[in-house]
């Protein structure tokens, strides 16, 4: 018990730290996921606890994970008008945002001579875990290899994907929210919510978009796929 407690207070101090510095000096390089976890390794190691002494912790902290996504609504809520005004158009990036996302990882992977399982295995690395995985088993991929794409994706997209947009001069609070959500799922939703609420909501609503998506245009990404082998 005191080791999981220990670990959820590590944790948080890590996050908040870390949070901190990115809001005060907004450097790309200050990513709020990639360094707190940093800090828990090096913690977690010098006071040599094994991770299975962590896991705990980890169970605890991720079940706050539903409420939190639940939560996600309220902003999108307040901001309901842009919804009605714009819906079409959200609609159609993301669609967009999402095919292009299966496509262009797993063409990648595709030409680079590299196995169909694994190939099948990056084709959902651009959407939430548990949509991830069991679009990966279906087409026959390597569901842990695509949980490992999942999390290189999301932080890849919340360290470098607002500096992109910045320096692609998209400023626009609702096209930033919907790219950062579309590719970098849960990651680059925090990323999003920490540039504002609206960017959180939008970022909340195309993750959640894209995972279904995803899900509903994979059947005809494996077949572009076939066709292109």
């Amino acid at each position: 018990m005191g080791v999981t407690i220990f670990a959820i207070v590590v944790t948080l101090a890590a996050y908040l730290g870390t949070r901190y510095l990115y809001m005060r000096y907004r450097h790309p390089l200050l990513n709020v996921v990639a360094l707190s976890a940093a800090l828990i390794i090096a913690v977690l190691v010098a006071a040599r606890i094994p991770y299975s002494q962590y896991v705990p912790a980890k169970d605890f902290m991720t079940a706050l994970l539903g409420p939190a996504t639940v939560g996600l609504a309220v902003p999108l809520y307040r901001h309901r008008g842009l919804l009605l005004r714009f819906g079409p158009a959200i609609l159609g990036s993301v669609v967009l945002g999402a095919f292009l996302a299966m496509m262009t990882a797993s063409l990648m992977t595709q030409w680079g001579g590299l196995p169909r399982d694994v190939v099948m295995s990056m084709l959902p690395k651009g959407v939430s875990i548990p949509f991830a995985v069991e679009i990966a088993r279906i087409y026959n991929g390597i569901p842990a290899l695509t949980a490992a794409f999942v999390v290189a994706t999301g932080t890849l997209g919340s360290l470098l994907g607002g500096w992109l947009l910045t320096l692609v001069r998209i400023d626009d609070p609702v096209a930033r929210g919907l790219a950062l959500g579309t590719v970098s799922h849960g990651q680059g939703t925090a990323t999003a919510l920490m540039e504002g609420e609206l960017q959180g909501a939008m970022a909340g609503l195309a993750m959640i978009l894209s995972g279904i998506f995803t899900a509903g245009l994979a059947p005809l990404a494996v077949w572009l796929l076939g066709l292109m082998a």
